[in-house]
């Protein structure tokens, strides 16, 4: 895997700041729908890593991005599930210590910090595993295939080491979008897409790893 490739790539492009800024607007200022539409371009790079497209920048298209985006968006959802069923003791336990009982805080905070253990562990896991239901999904243009648990974990096994770079890459595009924070927020029109298309590219890189060459 060329894990610096993953961060450079979008600077090639000519046409970069153009086809990173529309769906960064897209993304940031459309509630829901455009958190999907943002998914399903950066996955779109994921494709054209996995197609050897020798540009794989796409220019957004708002219909077939959004489809994507939302295949993407299940998928991750009933990945998801577990993590809601963590949290619901919690919100049941601090409903009923919300009476002042000194016990019963002692408990609810124990039992908060057990959830959110739990919670912290399968969140890291979910990161491990998401990148290689997502790419199943694109490729097969099925949410099924990116829930098909045993194929996606028949990927993983065939290359353990480039989707843990993947889970590098997963923290170091999330700090590079929270930069965007600086300059009164508006950086988040670029550095949020920039950060979708690093995975997108990281995605596709840990794909091709899983096939022979």
């Amino acid at each position: 895997m060329k894990f610096g490739d993953a961060f450079t790539f979008v600077f090639q492009d000519p046409d970069w700041f153009k086809k990173i800024i529309i769906p960064g607007l897209i993304g940031v200022l459309i509630p829901i729908i455009g958190q999907l539409v943002l998914l399903g371009w950066g996955l779109k790079v994921t494709l054209n890593i996995i197609r050897n497209n020798p540009n794989p920048l796409p220019e957004m298209d708002f219909g077939d991005d959004l489809s994507r985006g939302f295949k993407a968006g299940v998928v991750s959802f009933v990945y998801s599930i577990p993590m809601i069923i963590f949290y619901v003791p919690i919100i049941v336990l601090s409903a009923a210590a919300a009476n002042g009982d000194d016990n019963m805080a002692v408990i609810v905070a124990i039992a908060s910090t057990c959830f959110g253990l739990l919670m912290m562990l399968y969140g890291i896991a979910m990161a491990y595993i998401l990148p290689a239901a997502y790419a199943r999904t694109v490729v097969e243009d099925s949410i099924g295939a990116g829930l098909s648990i045993k194929e996606v974990f028949t990927l993983i096994k065939k290359a353990p080491m480039s989707y843990l770079l993947v889970l590098v890459g997963v923290i170091a595009s999330s700090f590079i979008s929270s930069l965007g924070t600086i300059a009164c927020g508006i950086g988040i029109f670029l550095t949020v897409p920039y950060a979708s298309v690093i995975l997108g590219h990281l995605y596709g890189q840990a794909y091709l790893d899983t096939k022979p060459m």
